[in-house]
């Protein structure tokens, strides 16, 4: 289905959206697909990983491993093989 980008969302019918959508849902973060290793999702991922607290995992989220995670909107994947190293040679200095 070809959608010029100046149609207007009330002019789509029912179809039309599902369509879309389920292009759109298809689609696989290149983050993920290129990552041979374990994968953990969301702040409670890390929470499990780490064994820490929402908080601590924030932090770490946003610091410590912050090369190993890929986020999209509220969605978060973390590369557990990754944060592991990352937060093990952290430790190390």
């Amino acid at each position: 289905m070809l959608l010029q980008d100046t149609t207007m969302l009330s002019t789509l019918t029912v179809a039309d959206l599902r369509t879309i959508l389920r292009e759109i849902l298809s689609e696989k973060p290149i983050e993920a697909v290129k990552s041979h290793g374990r994968l953990v999702y969301g702040l409670d991922g890390i929470r499990e990983l780490f064994h820490c607290s929402h908080k601590q995992a924030q932090f770490y989220k946003d610091n410590v491993i912050k090369e190993a995670v890929s986020q999209n909107g509220r969605k978060i994947v973390v590369d557990a093989d990754l944060a592991l190293k990352l937060f093990n040679e952290r430790r190390k200095k």
